[in-house]
C-alpha cells in the first residue's frame, strides 16, 4: 500500500513538473536579451493550458529577465491569441526623444501586474498570451524602420494573432495599422491622445509622430466614419486645429469636454459609433494630464485622469479589437 501510495505521488510530481516545462518551454530566448523568468506558471482551463503572470508568493517580483507582465516569451505570435510587441522607436518624434526605452520601461512596471484585474476579470485564463519581443528597428532611418514594423506586423496578424504594442514614438501606429487593415479593411480608430496627429509634413518629411493618422487616411486605412479622437487639447497654428479631422467624418472629442466628468457615457456612444467592425485602439500617454504622467515627449497641461483613462480602455469592452497601442512613454523624463 506505502508503495501505491509513493508511486501515486511520484506520478503527481511528473504531472506538475511537466506543466512547469510548458509554462517555461516558450522562454528560451534568441540571443536578444528578452526572455522569460523560469517558473512562469500557466493554469489549465477548458483543455487548454494559459499564461498567467507568476504570483510574488512564489517568484520575486524582480527577478528573472523583464517581459510583459512577467509571461512566457516566445519567438513568434503562432498559437497566441494576443502577443505583447515592443517598438523602441523616436526616430519620429519632434520634441524630446526618449520613447525608444518605453517598451523596456513598461516591461520592468508591469512586475506589478497580476492574475485578476480591480474589477475582478481574468483576461489571462481566456486567452494565450505571451512577450514576443521586439522588432529590431532601424533607429537611423525612420522610413526603413516603418518598412521593418510593417512585415513585423504582417506575420503577426496573419496568424491570427491580436497585437498588443509597447511604444515608441506616434510614428509606429502608421506600419502597423498598414499591416492590420491588409488582414481586416479599414478599421474603425479610438485614439486617445492630446495631439490629432493629422499633420501633413514636418521639416519636408511626410512620416513623423505628428503625420501618422493623415498617412492612413490618404491610403484608405481608417473608417473615417468610426474614428474618435478624445482628449485634444493644446496651442495650435491655426483657429480650428481639428477641421481636418472633422472633414473626414472623425468625431473630435476636446478634452474641455471632458472635464469634471466621467466618461462613461462618451464610452457608451463610442461602442454604438464602432458598432461590430474592427476596432484600433491608439493610447497617447500624453493624453493624460502631465501632472500623472510627465514621461512623455510632448506634454500638454490640463489633460486627462488616470481614471478618465481606465473609463476609457475599460470602456472599449465588447469592441472588435484587432490591435492596440500605448505609445509616447519616455521614461526620461519620469523620475517616479
Amino acid at each position: 500500500m506505502l508503495q501505491v501510495l509513493r508511486v501515486r505521488q511520484l506520478s503527481a510530481r511528473v504531472a506538475l513538473a511537466r506543466a512547469h516545462v510548458r509554462g517555461v518551454s516558450r522562454g528560451s530566448g534568441n540571443g536578444n536579451g528578452t526572455v522569460a523568468e523560469t517558473g512562469a506558471p500557466t493554469r489549465l482551463m477548458s483543455s487548454k493550458t494559459y499564461n498567467v503572470p507568476p504570483s510574488s508568493e512564489f517568484v520575486a517580483r524582480v527577478s528573472g529577465i523583464a517581459t510583459m507582465a512577467k509571461l512566457p516569451y516566445q519567438d513568434t505570435a503562432e498559437g497566441l491569441d494576443a502577443a505583447f510587441i515592443g517598438v523602441p522607436l523616436d526616430t519620429g518624434t519632434s520634441n524630446r526623444p526618449g520613447t525608444r526605452f518605453g517598451p523596456r520601461q513598461i516591461r520592468a512596471e508591469s512586475i506589478l501586474l497580476r492574475k485578476y484585474s480591480g474589477t475582478g476579470a481574468a483576461p489571462w485564463e481566456s486567452m494565450m498570451v505571451a512577450d514576443i519581443g521586439d522588432v529590431n528597428v532601424n533607429l537611423y532611418d525612420l522610413k526603413d524602420a516603418c518598412r521593418r514594423i510593417r512585415e513585423a506586423y504582417r506575420k503577426v496578424v496573419r496568424s491570427g494573432c491580436v497585437p498588443l504594442t509597447l511604444g515608441g514614438d506616434h510614428t509606429i501606429a502608421y506600419p502597423i495599422l498598414q499591416a492590420i487593415a491588409e488582414r481586416y479593411g479599414p478599421v474603425g480608430l479610438v485614439h486617445v491622445d492630446a495631439h490629432a496627429d493629422t499633420g501633413d509634413m514636418s521639416l519636408g518629411e511626410k512620416i513623423t509622430h505628428g503625420t501618422p493618422f493623415r498617412r492612413c487616411v490618404e491610403e484608405g486605412l481608417l473608417d473615417c466614419k468610426r474614428v474618435v479622437q478624445i482628449g485634444l487639447r493644446g496651442s495650435a497654428y491655426t483657429p480650428d486645429a481639428y477641421a481636418w479631422s472633422r472633414e473626414q467624418g472623425f468625431r473630435v472629442v476636446p478634452v474641455e469636454e471632458c472635464w469634471y466628468k466621467s466618461l462613461v457615457p462618451l464610452m457608451k456612444e463610442v461602442r454604438d459609433q464602432m458598432g461590430k467592425g474592427p476596432v484600433y485602439l491608439s493610447f497617447d500617454i500624453d493624453g493624460l494630464d502631465p501632472a500623472y504622467a510627465p514621461g512623455t515627449g510632448t506634454p500638454e497641461i490640463a489633460g486627462l485622469t488616470p481614471i478618465q483613462g481606465l473609463e476609457i480602455i475599460r470602456g472599449c469592452r465588447g469592441l472588435n479589437l484587432v490591435g492596440c497601442d500605448l505609445v509616447e512613454v519616455s521614461p526620461p523624463y519620469d523620475t517616479t
